[in-house]
């Protein structure tokens, strides 16, 4: 519950986004240039995304670098999407990628 949660709020998902686009863990400064919050909120923030497990943090000397777990995003996204499959499979209609029998657009 906690994963859902913390990706609930639109600040912490900007933050997520900024993570996600970085080649390497930012600090926490650096993830906060792109945020109009506090640095002291950014950090709560990521100790959020962290406590849920989406965010990794490791200090390194005086310096707190962040980035994004994605294989724990991916594996607990996967899982969601498998049971939502298992209890409630798709029918032909509900599916993007089924062809339209009518031939019109949807």
């Amino acid at each position: 519950m906690d994963f859902f949660k913390a990706l609930a709020d639109p600040s912490r998902l900007a933050i997520l986004c900024r993570l996600a686009v970085g080649s390497e863990p930012q600090t926490v400064t650096e993830v906060a240039s792109c945020c109009p919050q506090n640095i002291s909120v950014v950090s709560r923030h990521l100790a959020s995304l962290r406590d849920a497990g989406i965010v990794r943090c490791t200090k390194e000397g005086r310096e707190v670098r962040c980035e994004v777990a994605f294989d724990v995003v991916v594996r607990t996204l996967r899982d969601v999407a498998d049971a939502l499959e298992a209890c409630c499979p798709p029918t032909p209609e509900q599916t993007c990628c089924s062809p339209n029998p009518t031939g019109d657009r949807p």
